[in-house]
């Protein structure tokens, strides 16, 4: 039976290779749509773990999460650096990284910080930040140093010790550039596929520099002290008294106001408490996230869109075995007289629905697996194309269980229409017999 289907297949290989290119392309945007469905939810989720908390200034939490992971958009409000020490003292507070955000290169986002965002930021499975060249702001005794994601290094072409120069504002273009204080690159980072590769990373020192808000060498307490009315106020004593507790307040912030900090904690279950703490925190309006429930609350809102592509993606495939039927009952007027000869010598009902279910599994078959075998080639030859170009990272792996179950749905979606024109070809050959007149 499956031989009779293959010759009968070849004897119309025109027709039917068009329509196994269809049931291909078809293929190909369904698992190529649910490939980058799945794999960018589990990019999204993997952008940042190990943070605790990200701490920021009154506001959603959905903007404080596009602004501190994802580096997109601008807080309309900021948190102060009084803010940011009582961040640090607060307890269980393992490690901290402040974020200060507003500059650009190239439309590339300046996010200036400090030297633990390379200690403890981490991404995926908890996979710490490497350096592919160079080292970190330490290696260099100046504020005005820079760290390149990997993606901004590759667009803007620069490696280490090449110069940069900032910009004031996100935008493409900029008409305010920070001449005056021109960086130089001392580290690439090794490629993550997340929002960190297009990140140009600045000490805190430098941006306060740019913007006039730090002056090396100096600090408040020189500017608004007098020290020797001081010593002629206060006593030995007293002034020996106040220089260890005030010293950090007296010292000069690198910048006065910050986008946003991120906190590690000793122990992830006084999460919960250190959140309260900090939204009911009295000197300033903050907000605390969680960034993992965060991830999951926004992935929720484009569920929407999910649906949509989809659904597009359903409706392609119906499209491609709607063109395998209309096919095979295409063919059924110039094969009357073969399905006649078939009864003729004994072929029963089962043999005729056989034959033309054998054929349109055939030709699923053979369209499924060269759709499958075109989507590793784009995900093995395109994958740098499509990370570059659409900044979509998927990988060829293994196919799922959801996507054998597509594959599945689709060749058995196939075998249920072929049973239509199986029937009326069996009741044309019943009633044409051996006289078909064409």
């Amino acid at each position: 039976m499956f031989k009779l289907a293959l010759a009968s297949l070849w004897n119309r290989r025109g027709s039917v290779w068009l329509t196994i290119i269809a049931i291909a392309v078809s293929t190909l945007l369904l698992l190529g749509v649910e490939r980058i469905r799945v794999q960018t939810q589990e990019n999204f989720a993997n952008t940042i773990s190990g943070t605790d908390l990200i701490v920021g200034a009154r506001t959603g939490s959905t903007e404080l999460l596009l602004s501190s992971v994802f580096h997109i958009g601008n807080l309309s409000n900021t948190l102060n650096w009084q803010s940011y020490r009582y961040l640090q003292q607060l307890p269980s507070v393992k490690w901290h990284i402040p974020m200060a955000m507003g500059d650009s290169v190239q439309g590339l986002p300046v996010i200036a910080t400090s030297d633990t965002l390379f200690e403890h930021f981490q991404y995926g499975s908890k996979q710490p930040l490497r350096f592919a060249n160079g080292s970190n702001f330490s290696s260099r005794a100046t504020p005005t140093v820079a760290v390149l994601g990997a993606e901004a290094a590759t667009e803007l072409q620069l490696s280490v010790d090449d110069p940069l120069t900032i910009s004031h504002g996100t935008g493409d273009i900029s008409f305010s550039n920070h001449d005056a204080h021109p960086f130089t690159v001392v580290g690439v980072l090794a490629r993550t596929g997340t929002p960190i590769d297009r990140g140009v990373f600045i000490p805190l020192a430098g941006q306060g520099l740019v913007h006039g808000e730090y002056l090396v060498g100096e600090d408040n307490a020189d500017q608004h002290d007098d020290t020797g009315d001081h010593d002629h106020q206060h006593t030995d004593e007293q002034h020996q008294q106040h220089t260890d507790e005030q010293h950090q307040q007296h010292t000069a912030p690198p910048v006065y106001t910050l986008s946003a900090v991120l906190l590690g904690l000793e122990n992830r279950a006084f999460a919960l408490r250190l959140q309260r703490m900090i939204n009911t925190y009295d000197d300033e309006a903050l907000s605390a996230i969680m960034p993992g429930l965060a991830l999951k609350n926004f992935w929720r809102t484009l569920n929407l869109f999910e649906r949509a592509l989809m659904t597009i993606s359903v409706l392609v495939v119906i499209t491609g075995l709607l063109g395998m039927l209309t096919t095979l009952l295409a063919s059924l007027r110039e094969r009357r007289r073969e399905m006649a000869v078939l009864r003729s010598i004994g072929a029963g009902p089962v043999t005729i629905l056989g034959l033309l279910v054998c054929e349109a599994a055939a030709v699923t078959v053979l369209g499924t697996a060269l759709g499958t075998g075109a989507l590793y080639a784009v995900l093995v030859l395109g994958a740098d194309m499509l990370h570059n170009t659409l900044g979509i990272q998927v990988t060829a792996s293994l196919l799922t269980l959801r996507e054998v179950y597509l594959l599945v749905a689709i060749i058995g979606a196939a075998i249920v229409l072929s049973f239509y024109p199986a029937w009326q070809a069996y009741r044309n050959a019943l009633a044409d017999g051996l006289t078909v007149k064409l």
